[in-house]
């Protein structure tokens, strides 16, 4: 049993990406409350690897109002929910042109939990073949570019990537590595 119980639920907004709502809680005290969740698909985030390369994409994140360099990673619209894999693939292919070969599922994140139900999946991807990106109207401006492991390390430590789902999947990265 939840040691919090959801009494009740009201939706505040809703657009093709998210949802937010606002549920009225009893707490395992009898006391009330409300928590704010923000609701989005399930996202898939993607590693491509090249050797010693790591492909990454830039763009304009609007809520911190500026640009950043991450892995590339997204949803699927309308709030579908798309088989993480299939996903990945997608997202590979329209933020960067990029095919894979070989997708491999490095493991899972919840981005925000006290903030949002979304969960990801983290994908190394391999045996990579170049394309035409096939991007969305929001990611007009992204760039791409390949970086070494070294680049990544310090763009990391430098805060050049304060991205905090890249730098986790990137930990996962290394482990994955540690094992083979």
């Amino acid at each position: 049993m939840d040691p919090i119980q959801r009494v009740a639920t009201r939706e505040v907004y809703r657009n093709n990406w998210m949802t937010v709502r606002e549920d009225a809680i009893r707490r395992p005290d009898g006391s009330d409350g409300i928590y704010g969740v923000v609701d989005k698909p399930t996202f898939a985030l993607v590693i491509p690897l090249d050797g010693d390369r790591l492909h990454l994409v830039e763009q304009f994140r609007y809520p911190v109002g500026a640009r950043r360099w991450e892995f590339v990673q997204g949803t699927a619209p309308d709030l579908a929910e798309v088989p993480p894999a299939e996903l990945a693939r997608r997202e590979l292919r329209e933020e960067t042109g990029l095919r894979a070969e070989t997708i491999v599922e490095l493991g899972r994140l919840e981005v925000a939990p006290g903030l949002t139900s979304q969960r990801g999946h983290v994908y190394l991807a391999t045996g990579l073949t170049e394309g035409t990106p096939e991007r969305e109207p929001e990611e007009q401006d992204m760039r791409t570019a390949w970086f070494s492991t070294a680049q990544v390390q310090k763009m990391i430590m430098t805060g050049e990537i304060t991205d905090a789902q890249s730098i986790a999947a990137y930990t996962f990265l290394l482990m994955h590595e540690h094992r083979a």
